[in-house]
Order: C-alpha cells, then sequence, then structure tokens
C-alpha cells in the first residue's frame, strides 16, 4: 500500500546507495521512482511530478546543485521538496544557502540511518 499514494524519485549514481533508499523508502510504502544521474533525474522528475526528491550532490552527466536549480526554473518544480544526499557537511556556506529559503533539506551521507531516511521523508513531505 503506498503511503498515502506519494511518489519519490531516488536520483543517485552509486548503485548499492540507490538500491538501499529505495528498498527503505518502499517499505516505508512509498512508490519509488529512480534515475542514476542529474540528467536523467531532472526528466523523471519534470515528467512524473514526483511528491519529494532524494538527490545526490555529486553524480556524473548532471551533477546534483545543477539539477536542482534547473528544478526550481519550473513551475512545478519551484515546490517541491529536495532531500540532498552528501558528503559535505551542511555548514558548508555554500549548502547552507542553497537549503535556506527552499523547500530542501539534507542527509549527510556518511552519517545516516535507515530510520532517519524515513523521518527525513516524512518530515520533509509534513506526515506523521
Amino acid at each position: 500500500m503506498a503511503l498515502l499514494n506519494k511518489k519519490v524519485l531516488v536520483v543517485e549514481d552509486d548503485p548499492s546507495m540507490l538500491l538501499v533508499l529505495s528498498k527503505t523508502l518502499a517499505r516505508e510504502g512509498f512508490d519509488i521512482l529512480k534515475a542514476v544521474n542529474g540528467k536523467e533525474g531532472l526528466d523523471v522528475a519534470l515528467k512524473e511530478h514526483p511528491d519529494l526528491i532524494f538527490l545526490d550532490v555529486l553524480m556524473p552527466v548532471m551533477d546534483g546543485m545543477t539539477t536542482m536549480k534547473k528544478l526550481r526554473e519550473d513551475a512545478w518544480g519551484k515546490d517541491v521538496p529536495i532531500v540532498l544526499l552528501t558528503n559535505v557537511n551542511p555548514d558548508n556556506e555554500g549548502l547552507a544557502d542553497i537549503v535556506k529559503g527552499h523547500p530542501a533539506f539534507y542527509i549527510l551521507k556518511s552519517n545516516f540511518s535507515l530510520d532517519s531516511i524515513a523521518q527525513k521523508a516524512r518530515e520533509a513531505l509534513k506526515i506523521g
């Protein structure tokens, strides 16, 4: 059963991380869409209009920051919640500026748990 029919797009180039994130979110009841680089993620997002996007920052073809910038230029994409997956500390000035003022959140890839993935999804979607 899908959690309130919420679609979550996971954009991640690391196959094992993509699998862990997708399985964790699917277990929570979300419908999962996947993409392996920023360009593919942008295309899927603009076509499918997911309710939430987990977006890796460092990827081939198009990095996550460029993907997010392009999403924010779209009428639908300007408001979609995005959870950035990063190895950069959120205290980093560049990341802090991006997260501020937008429906964006972050998860440090080096320091996360499966529970924190589900919790971050609920927080971003303002459920539970």
